[in-house]
């Protein structure tokens, strides 16, 4: 030992058997009392080649490789039970033969068993989940419009109270604070230390804390990462962990968690900020993708989320957390649920097309009010999803109107609009009377002058102008 374990921290030989055992019952010890965790640092060697392309004669002399060899824990760890009267030699023996033995019966079995069919290839993604009735005429009552901000917070409280295995943390959403925006206010006092906590700033840890607490039943842990620009230190975690447990483990585990994140620009928060980041996260298989674009929608969504036994990424828009334009309608009622995957036609239109989702909608709905007064009419699909996608809403409008106008804030290049385009450019080209169109923000980071944010960021007078375009077609 090198004299750290005071201090929870031990600097071992990790091919020495009594120092690792020691080390780990002392950190256990320590652990279980409360008093915090250790750090094992284990040194071993290795001692066979990096991978089959690797010769590690390049980079170890003949000396190093010998004294590793002598390291090996294996031998060393058969001496020690001989040393210690724990077994003989003759019986280490026999216990070697009847495990290769059993080795080369399960390789033999292993053998046997046929190949998997190629038409499987891409089943397992996703788990399955029960299907969801919308609900959406329950309403409780409220004295004033409900903002999203609020309804988030509302969708947490009765999640928790529902089930005791719902569990939320983050970055200083604990206690007083309740996260930088307040969606997690009230909760810490409400159910306690337990079950709303703060976490370190490392989006990593949140992650991967994410997917240990999902596979440890009854536990369904609901993540705030503070800033979606933020995420890119947990991707790891994110895209090569959680995304695809339950395709790695062919349908025997899955990872029910909700990580929350606030998204999106129109505040100056700058290229630190003001990321909008759902291209990136969609193409990753595995993760369900959900951007509410309203109170309602938002609380309704998060509860589905937190239900889903799948991962979700629920990306929050920034600019949207305490817009009343879209919140007069009342609380939604405890039981009320949307589906995932199911694309709302906010307005009804003949003319043109318009999808989009988050600030897009928002900003959609006074352009559209505008256009119909001059006759040009524009049916707005709010995606409310980008994985699952509603292919068919978005198809099925197409159909009607022969036009349409994609819209999002992130930018152009490989955006998820580019997607859209493509998918109804190859199964709806016979029904479109005009080339598609996008507005989309810049191909640049957002910048914090608000003049130059202006310029990067779509607004509403770039959706009109586009749909003037395809009016006069």
């Amino acid at each position: 030992m090198s004299g750290y374990e005071g201090l929870g921290i031990h600097d071992i030989d990790g091919c020495d058997y009594e120092q690792v055992s020691n080390a780990l019952q002392i950190s256990v010890a320590k652990a279980k009392s409360g008093d915090g965790p250790s750090l094992i640092v284990a040194k071993i060697p290795r001692l066979g080649a990096h991978s089959s392309s690797d010769d590690p004669k390049k980079y170890k002399d003949e000396g190093t490789t010998q004294e590793e060899i002598a390291r090996d824990p294996l031998p060393r760890f058969e001496n020690w039970v001989q040393e210690q009267g724990l077994v003989t030699q003759e019986e280490l023996e026999a216990l070697k033969k009847e495990t290769f033995a059993q080795v080369e019966e399960a390789a033999d079995a292993a053998d046997l068993m046929p190949h998997p069919l190629e038409e499987v290839h891409n089943t397992k993604v996703f788990k399955e989940v029960d299907e969801i009735e919308a609900k959406e005429k329950e309403e409780a009552d409220t004295s004033e419009a409900v903002v999203m901000v609020d309804a988030l917070n509302q969708a947490l409280k009765e999640e928790m109270e529902r089930d005791p295995g719902v569990v939320v943390f983050g970055q200083d959403v604990a206690r007083g604070k309740g996260g930088v925006f307040g969606v997690t206010r009230e909760l810490t006092e409400k159910f306690g230390e337990n079950r709303c906590f703060n976490t370190t700033l490392a989006e990593s840890t949140i992650v991967g804390l994410s997917i240990g607490l999902s596979l440890t039943e009854p536990l369904k842990p609901v993540a705030e990462i503070q800033f979606a620009d933020y995420i890119w230190t947990g991707i790891n975690q994110l895209f090569n962990e959680l995304s695809s447990y339950y395709y790695r483990s062919n349908g025997e585990w899955n990872c029910q968690a909700v990580i929350r994140m606030p998204y999106g620009g129109y505040i100056q928060g700058g290229p630190y900020h003001s990321q909008s980041i759902e291209a990136f996260l969609a193409h990753c298989p595995g993760l369900k993708i959900v951007i509410p674009s309203n109170a309602a929608d938002a609380k309704r969504l998060l509860k589905a989320s937190i239900r889903d036994p799948n991962p979700v990424i629920f990306l929050e828009h920034k600019g949207l957390y305490r817009q009343r334009v879209f919140s007069a309608r009342k609380m939604p009622g405890k039981d009320e649920l949307l589906p995932l995957g199911k694309a709302n036609i906010v307005r009804e239109g003949a003319d043109i097309t318009l999808v989009g989702w988050g600030m897009m909608i928002f900003m959609a709905v006074d352009v559209a009010e505008k256009l119909a007064q001059e006759g040009i009419s524009v049916e707005i699909v709010d995606l409310r999803t980008i994985v699952p996608l509603d292919e068919e809403a978005i198809a099925k409008s197409v159909r009607k109107t022969g036009k349409l106008l994609i819209a999002h804030e992130a930018p152009s290049n490989a955006g998820f609009g580019a997607e859209i385009a493509a998918r109804i450019s190859e199964k709806e080209f016979p029904y479109l009377d005009a080339p598609i169109k996008r507005v989309t923000g810049a191909n640049c980071p957002v910048p914090y002058s608000k003049v130059l944010e202006d310029a990067v960021l779509p607004q509403p007078q770039d959706l009109e102008r586009a749909l003037r375009d395809l009016a006069d077609f």
